[in-house]
Parts: structure tokens; sequence; C-alpha cells
């Protein structure tokens, strides 16, 4: 728990009055004045109340999101025997800067803007198949997997497929997850190749 003196500090830096903190944990204004001064000893319900306020307000308390409120349900995959031109063209369109690669419906890989290039660099690239150049597979987790877990999986992956019942049903990735922990709205409209 932090020093108590540190509350008036964050309460100011966030434009709070001191009568807005006592209102929201129900104590009167001398009362949360005196426990920023230090003059007297809150009770720990009280310090839970006022840590709960600030973090709110500072938008770091983490919504109870899952998968389910984060994926986008517009899957874009490139077939594992795809020419690199196709996967490129594809990418391009889209405005994507990796892909996941999928053969027979199963994820077998991805490929990235950084592995296109560094096959199509080649003499014999431009006649390559993903699947000879495609990455490691992005994770697949399901619609109830909880989303303060998935910071931690996207901090080595760029991307985390949805499966339900094993068939995959959509994606999540940093972008997504990041406008769902400061509670941003989704954008979910259809776009072209999606």
């Amino acid at each position: 728990m932090e020093s108590l003196n540190e509350i008036r500090k964050r309460r100011l830096a966030l434009g709070v009055s001191l009568g807005d903190l006592a209102r929201a944990v129900g104590r009167s204004d001398a009362t949360v004045s005196r426990i920023e001064r230090g003059k007297i000893r809150p009770s720990y319900e009280i310090v839970q109340r006022i840590q709960a306020f600030l973090e709110e307000r500072e938008g770091h308390a983490t919504p109870h999101l899952t998968v389910r409120d984060l994926l986008n349900p517009n899957l874009v995959t490139v077939e594992a025997g795809a020419n690199l031109a196709a996967a490129s063209a594809l990418m391009e369109r889209g405005g994507f800067s990796q892909l996941p690669v999928v053969e027979g419906g199963r994820a077998t890989g991805s490929i990235s803007e950084s592995a296109l290039l560094r096959a199509l660099a080649t003499p014999a690239g431009r006649r390559s198949r993903v699947r000879e150049v495609q990455e490691a597979a992005y994770p697949i987790v399901d619609r109830a997997f909880p989303a303060d877990l998935l910071a931690s999986v996207l901090t080595r992956y760029p991307a985390v497929l949805v499966a339900e019942r094993g068939e995959l049903c959509g994606i999540v990735t940093k972008s997504d997850l990041l406008r769902g922990l400061r509670g941003t709205p989704l954008r979910r409209g259809a776009s072209p190749g999606r």
C-alpha cells in the first residue's frame, strides 16, 4: 500500500476536489483532509475505497473483460499454399502487418511483413509459398479467457486467435486489448476482404 501522503498528490494531479473524494468514500471533507495530512490513521476499508476511487479516475482499474468483449469476429487468414505475392496483396488491401496462416481450416502459423520482405528479397522468393516462410502460430484461446491475462500473452505474440468448439471465430490484437482496457468502444465495421 502506498504512503497516505501520496493520496493528496494523486488527487490533485487528477483535478479531484477534496469534497468529491470525501463524498465518494462516504466521509467528511475534514476527515479526508486529516487522512491526507497523516493526522489520523484510516481503516483499511477507507484506504481501499480511496484507492479504488483514484484508480478508477486514473484509468488503472482493469475492467472485468473477457476475450468475448474484445475479439474481432472478422478474421482474415491466408492459406498456407498461397504464393507470397497473393499474401502480400491481401495484407496490403486489408492494411494488415501480419496474418494467421491456415491449412484445412486449422491455424498452422503466421506471416508478417518482415517475413514477406525477407523472402521476396531472394531470387526464389516470388515462387515461394506461405508455408515455406511462415512463422510461429498465434496462441488460441476461448471466448471466456480473461482479458487481464492477455497482456502477458500479447507481449510475446502480435495477436491471439479465438476458437469456439475447435473452430476459429475471431482474433484479438494488441490494439484491441488496449482499446478494451481503456474503455474505448471497439470498432467492428466490416471492410472489404474481411
